[in-house]
Formats: C-alpha cells, sequence, structure tokens
C-alpha cells in the first residue's frame, strides 16, 4: 500500500492505563485530527480472569470485588481522561468499555471488525505487575488477527 494513499475515517485505540497505551492514545488523537477520522477508545477488562485468580486468596469474600471495582473506575478515569484531550482537539469520540471478555485479543478484534475500524492503534506492553501478567502480548495477538492495519506505539 502506497502510505500516500492511506486515509482512515475510523480509528480504534485500546488502553489498558500503562504508559504504552497512553501514548498510544496520543497518537491516536493526533492520527484522527489528521484525518478527521472517527476514534473509539476501548479497553478491555478480563473481569472473568480477575476474580478467579483474587477468589482463589485466603482474604475476606470482598477483596475480589473491591479489586474489580477500583479496576472498572480506574478504566472509567483513563477512557474520560484520553476522550477530554480528544474533544480539546476538536474530535468527538465514543467510548467503550468491555467487561467479562474472554480473551483482550479477541474482543478487541472482533469489535474493531464490527465497528468496520480502518486502524486499530495500540501500545506495545501493557500494565506492570499483576494486569501485565493477564495481558500477555496483546499487542502481538491483535497485529496477527487484526482486518486491518495496526499501528503499534513503542
Amino acid at each position: 500500500m502506497n502510505t500516500s494513499d492511506t486515509s482512515y475515517q475510523k480509528i480504534l485505540v485500546a488502553v489498558d492505563g500503562s504508559d504504552t497505551s497512553i501514548l498510544a492514545a496520543n497518537y491516536a488523537i493526533s492520527l484522527a485530527e489528521k484525518y478527521k477520522a472517527e476514534l473509539i477508545i476501548l479497553n478491555v477488562l478480563h473481569l472473568r480472569t480477575l476474580r478467579q485468580i483474587s477468589s482463589s486468596f485466603i482474604t475476606a469474600p470482598t477483596f475480589g470485588l473491591e479489586q474489580v471495582k477500583k479496576i472498572e473506575e480506574e478504566a472509567k478515569r483513563w477512557i474520560e481522561d484520553i476522550r477530554k484531550r480528544a474533544a480539546q482537539k476538536g474530535l468527538v469520540s465514543e467510548t467503550k468499555i468491555i467487561e467479562e471478555a474472554a480473551s483482550i485479543v479477541g474482543t478487541i478484534v472482533e469489535f474493531a471488525e464490527e465497528e468496520k475500524v480502518d486502524l486499530i492503534v495500540v501500545g506495545t506492553r501493557g500494565s506492570t505487575g499483576f494486569r501485565r501478567m493477564l495481558l500477555g502480548s496483546v499487542a502481538k495477538g491483535v497485529v496477527t488477527y487484526a482486518h486491518c492495519q495496526v499501528l503499534v506505539v513503542k
């Protein structure tokens, strides 16, 4: 594909709150502004796994519920912050949090197909610690299975 022929009408950025996903969001905002494209900001919460792991700890039964609620609230804050930055550039963007996903990669790829996205933007690495363990190599999976172009931001 000749890069001079490239035009994007719908850009999806998948974020998890990590530094690289925030950097990916900044790239996505710039590209959406350049191409006057619609921007979709997506976070996929792998809550089923979170609940299974947290319920295996020997703690109060509410530990898992409190952790899940905290992660959900964090996701809402990241997405709202990114949406506000996009709005400052004059972009109207859609936000979406998908919970209970069986596969983060599969969810991102399927969502992108359903929304007829032209470009998916992701960071190279997920969050550190616990969330990074759950995410694995999301960027690699998205690059492998996506129907459209993928920009991986480092």
